[in-house]
């Protein structure tokens, strides 16, 4: 039996549609809720749907500012009727509760299958591919305003597929009094023919309707719709189990088109009765029928497209603000030291990360890492790196033991992914650095007479998740009055323009070197220099970067930005 659903009328999502499959569907602000409401007034368990029985029933849970079916304020439990209205706040939904098609003896249809065996041999033949509008209708004019005015009527404000599809062949049936079955089929995204939708007048005993592939895919293949007038005595017909095994009598299929020109699948209906069999007009009217359908399918698999990706660019948002909590929120008060760091994902999250960490001996750790890869991936696993690199710093007594730590840690996640990763831990008394590389780029240190060192390339060990037997080293260098270190990620040496040229550790090194200004000046001028050089190509690879200086003297330039920086 088809869920119930809600359709939102207005509010942020309008248009978007929740179905009820839970016996308790809670409606609130709160992200755990069945049906999300992100309206301030709203509470954050505002509401429930309960089933049971086969019935459905609205609940206020104590809301602030009430629940309302059908205007009207609602206490304890109500029924909820297909139709109904349900208000919270300025939110307002429509419940809906399909019913399953039956027949006669309310007797409600069972599976739908395509009979893989069917072979068939068209008799008739309409062309639908040249008039996306529809062909020129030769019925009875009692018969085209029937079809138009149905079809209007119903299609125009549907916005779901599970209300195009049943309103379709409710539509044709009454056109055509004398259809025993009706059925729509359509193409997924991977071209696979799926039956969606179909109508019994009668039930027989084999509930499970068996289509013809074969007249399936000539419909498609064609873009023509088709009529046989008397296909169980047809015997180009008699190799089809689905037509042979109902005693079809007559039968029409004609292609949905969309306004692109491609058959997106076929809608078929048929008789039993050999005495109301369908004639050349009749099939006329359901290609015209069927014309409409398929814009009105068409606009509906784009509409919930649409809602699908907007809540994924929802998720991902609210993916990004979860990731950036994992980043540091404000730079180190750290003697006279001086920080600039900046970072950004390729999309809208990364597998880039720094961290600053004050370990217990009171030395601080500056963590850069770069998880293979980018996008979600790669950003829940820089969140598993982020917690673990803080557990082994505060449970290690050296920067080495901790990232070996972190490496078995990692490599017991069996997900063959890595992360390249340099730490530099400062001591405050000595300004001793204390360096662990992990198949990471070294850090590029600007010295007191200007010259540029990138040590440690000797003592860097592999990637962090490769191999759980590796005991990483460590190395010591210090920090002089002065002195700049630059820590990054490949995402800013390898940054690419439109030429396909890289951004490269030279002009990095060349950036490092210069006197200019202060440490916040020279972050901002390298990374709006590699943005520059990017220009409108594509950022292919997530970027971040940390500088920290020593004592290193504010240019005469940018007054106030020394003294911003001062207080």
């Amino acid at each position: 039996m088809p869920n119930p659903y809600l359709i939102v009328e207005s509010g942020p999502d309008q248009g978007s549609r929740h179905d009820i499959k839970d016996p308790e569907c809670v409606m609130g602000r709160h992200p755990d809720c069945q049906v999300v409401i992100e309206v301030g007034a709203v509470s954050r368990h505002h509401a429930q749907i309960v089933s049971m029985d086969g019935k459905h029933f609205i609940e206020d849970l104590n809301s602030r500012n009430g629940t309302f079916l059908n205007d009207e304020a609602i206490q304890g439990r109500r029924l909820l009727d297909s139709g109904d209205q349900l208000r919270i706040c300025d939110v307002l939904f429509t419940f809906n509760h399909p019913k399953p098609d039956v027949g006669s003896d309310g007797s409600s249809f069972g599976q739908l299958v395509v009979d893989d065996g069917a072979t068939s041999t068209i008799m008739t033949k309409l062309d639908v591919s040249s008039n996306r509008s529809g062909p020129h209708l030769s019925a009875s004019a009692d018969m085209k305003l029937a079809a138009m005015l149905e079809t209007t009527q119903s299609l125009g404000k549907a916005v779901a597929l599970d209300d195009v599809l049943p309103k379709v062949l409710d539509s044709l049936f009454k056109i055509f009094i004398q259809a025993d079955r009706g059925f729509i089929i359509l193409k997924d995204e991977k071209g696979t023919l799926i039956p969606r939708w179909s109508k019994l007048r009668r039930v027989d005993a084999d509930d499970t309707l068996r289509i013809s592939q074969t007249i399936v895919e000539e419909v498609i293949d064609s873009k023509k719709a088709i009529l046989s007038a008397d296909a169980a005595t047809d015997t180009r017909f008699d190799a089809s189990q689905s037509v042979a095994e109902f005693r079809i009598r007559s039968m029409m299929c004609t292609p949905l088109v969309n306004s692109e020109g491609e058959a997106i699948g076929v809608l078929q209906v048929d008789t039993l009765d050999q005495r109301k069999r369908f004639e050349h007009e009749d099939l006329e009217v359901l290609s015209s029928v069927a014309a409409q359908a398929a814009v009105a399918i068409d606009n509906a698999q784009l509409h919930e497209n649409a809602l699908r990706q907007r809540a994924v660019e929802r998720d991902l948002e609210l993916a990004r603000e979860v990731q950036r909590s994992f980043l540091p929120d404000h730079r180190p008060d750290f003697g006279d030291v001086e920080f600039f760091d900046y970072y950004r994902p390729a999309s809208h999250i990364g597998g880039d990360y720094y961290d600053y960490i004050r370990l217990p001996d009171g030395k601080l750790a500056i963590l850069v890492a770069d998880v293979v890869g980018h996008g979600v991936a790669a950003a829940m696993l820089m969140a598993k790196l982020s917690a673990e690199a803080r557990y082994a710093l505060a449970s290690e007594a050296s920067p080495a033991a901790a990232i070996t730590r972190l490496n078995e840690q990692f490599c017991k996640l069996h997900i063959n992914r890595f992360a390249t990763l340099i730490l530099v831990a400062i001591d405050p008394a000595t300004y001793e650095m204390s360096i662990v590389n992990c198949g990471h780029m070294p850090p590029i240190i600007r010295r007191q007479d200007g010259s540029i060192e990138e040590p440690g390339s000797e003592h860097a060990g592999i990637p962090v998740g490769i191999n759980d037997d590796v005991q990483y080293r460590q190395f010591t260098t210090t920090l002089h009055s002065g002195e700049i270190v630059m820590l990054y990620t490949d995402g800013v040496n390898e940054a690419m323009n439109e030429e396909n040229e890289c951004y490269t550790i030279e002009r990095i090194r060349q950036f490092v070197c210069e006197q200019i200004g202060s440490l916040h000046r020279k972050g901002q001028l390298l990374i709006d220099d590699v943005r520059q050089h990017i220009g409108d190509g594509t950022q292919d690879d997530d970027m971040c970067l940390v500088l920290f200086a020593r004592g290193v003297a504010f240019g005469d330039a940018d007054p106030d930005l020394k003294q911003t920086l001062q207080n």
